[in-house]
């Protein structure tokens, strides 16, 4: 099987991909033949349009997807997009919007994707198989929990697994979680999730209304091949009780239902309550001059943050949407299982030779899921699965990268975030965290995990992918950047803004310039 094509960067961030890499597409859409010798596209996204009896998208309709992704300056093509059950797809030509503001989303980049043959998809896989299975383990419960050392174990042993490890290894206190700097101190879900929210004269507790526990979806051959025909599944079923986010099931109905800049609103409203210090280029922080007699309000103080931090998620949305549709159109986890199921089972005594990679086959994640599931289908946390769009990059994922770096380039990353707390293990109270790394958390390294909480607990819900995560975060930091220079004639005051990338590099933005660990960077916005 063929390693994955993507991009090592310069970079030293703890979760690269371990093979040499490309931009744009990984060319799954035409490297894979049906019988007839003619591209079948199981790589790739085709969810919503009508399927044979082995879940293989009927080529015209395929094709007609093509035509008008490949030809957009035809706005007639895409209502002529063939459908199957009549599940709509979700706004395909938002990647041929642009705006006066920000990047254009056609001059962005992005990796390939990991090709569905490579050793890191299928760590992808192995994953995400996982997090069916741990679904309803707290959170707080990780370290104690064997199932939970099984799953790092089996990870551990994968070649191009890129998740964060210890000494080369995945253990209980880095599994599932994030790549960017703080996310591997103190409790696994960010305090951000969790404190109260002030909200104007309101006190806005952060218990949810969450699902039943135990009920994954899409398990049956029948039930995953309607849905992969646009058709529905049955309905979600809600606990009794509102709770704290306390697991990976929690988790996933938060962002299945959430508003895509409601997190960081959350976490802008916490800390402006808090009184988090705003970041030393702030023009009325003291020891500038303008401190002495004035303080920011519409421009550089409360208001202009808490709008700021939202602006983004549009124009971050645009530019995921065009690698979507028009670059990558990923293929969807829950299909990918549909392959996996079909290679090793078969359907009325078929079996098909997908090109699944060894790793994922021999997994103990894999044969657990089959013990408890009675097949090789990926659970889902959804009834319905995943959306009707592409799975890379995730616009979960293009926003959180967006809002959490505006964030980062606002307030004090250093200032610390005292008394933690973690949900009970039934998320009905919190309580005192007093475990590592209590004393050490940061708003800064904060903002990193809810990013990440946000962008993987997708992935918890059997969605989207580890490389969905990252790259995306990297893609909206670029859009939030550009943004900030954007607006650099916009303001009388003398301004700049330093915060920490994704990947560790240190950002400064000035009216003038933008530069990356003291190096000027000549294109910001490729525009």
């Amino acid at each position: 099987m063929a390693k994955s094509k993507r991009t090592k960067r310069s970079s030293k961030g703890p979760c690269e991909p371990s093979s040499i890499t490309t931009q744009g597409s990984n060319g799954d859409e035409d490297r894979y033949l049906g019988d007839d010798g003619k591209p079948n596209r199981i790589g790739n996204f085709h969810k919503g349009l009508p399927h044979n009896d082995f879940g293989e998208v009927v080529r015209a309709a395929y094709d007609s997807l093509l035509k008008a992704v490949r030809r957009p300056h035809r706005p007639a093509d895409f209502p002529a997009i063939q459908l199957g059950k009549g599940r709509k797809l979700v706004d395909p030509q938002a990647g041929l919007a642009t705006d006066l503001e920000g990047p254009d989303p056609k001059r962005l980049e992005m990796l390939s994707a990991p090709r569905l043959d490579s050793a890191e998809e299928a760590a992808e896989a192995v994953e995400l198989y996982w997090m069916a299975l741990l679904r309803d383990v707290a959170f707080t419960r990780f370290d104690t929990t064997r199932k939970v050392s099984a799953a790092a174990d089996d990870l551990s042993r994968l070649t191009d697994f890129t998740g964060p490890t210890i000494k080369g290894r995945v253990t209980p206190e880095t599994i599932f979680r994030g790549c960017t700097p703080g996310e591997l101190t103190g409790p696994y879900l960010s305090q951000f999730l969790l404190r109260d929210i002030p909200y104007g004269s309101l006190l806005v507790s952060q218990q949810q209304r969450t699902v039943v526990s135990g009920l994954d979806y899409l398990k049956q051959y029948d039930e995953w091949l309607c849905v992969q025909d646009g058709g529905l599944s049955s309905q979600d079923e809600f606990d009794g009780a509102r709770r704290y986010i306390r697991n990976m099931r929690d988790l996933g109905q938060y962002v299945h239902v959430d508003a895509l800049y409601e997190a960081y609103l959350n976490a802008c409203l916490i800390l402006l309550g808090m009184g988090a210090p705003f970041g030393d280029g702030n023009p009325y922080k003291e020891p500038n001059p303008n401190s002495k007699n004035q303080i920011g309000f519409g421009t550089f103080g409360g208001p202009h943050i808490l709008s700021l931090v939202t602006e983004v998620a549009t124009r971050a949305l645009k530019a995921v949407w065009y690698q979507k549709w028009f670059v990558h159109r990923r293929l969807r986890p829950e299909a990918y299982g549909g392959l996996v199921q079909l290679k090793l089972e078969g359907l009325k005594g078929q079996k098909r030779d997908y090109p699944i990679h060894r790793q994922v086959l021999d997994s103990a994640a894999l044969q657990e899921s089959f013990s408890k599931n009675g097949n090789y289908l990926m659970p889902m946390a959804f009834s319905e699965g995943s959306p009707t769009h592409p799975a890379y990059g995730a616009g979960h994922g293009t926003v959180a990268g967006a809002c959490v770096t505006i964030l980062k380039a606002w307030f004090d990353e250093s200032h610390p975030l005292a008394n933690p707390v973690v949900p009970t293990s039934d998320g009905l109270k919190l309580v005192p965290y007093k475990g590592p790394g209590a004393k050490d958390l940061t708003v800064g390294g904060e903002l990193n995990k809810v990013a990440a909480n946000i962008a993987i607990g997708r992935n918890m819900a059997g969605v989207h992918w580890r490389s969905d995560y990252l790259e995306s975060l990297r893609l909206g930091e670029r859009v939030a950047i550009c943004i900030l220079f954007n607006q650099r004639k916009d303001y009388h005051e003398d301004y700049s803004f330093t915060f920490t990338g994704f990947d560790g590099d240190l950002f400064t933005i000035t009216p003038k310039r933008v530069t990356k660990n003291g190096q000027k960077l000549s294109t910001v916005c490729k525009d």
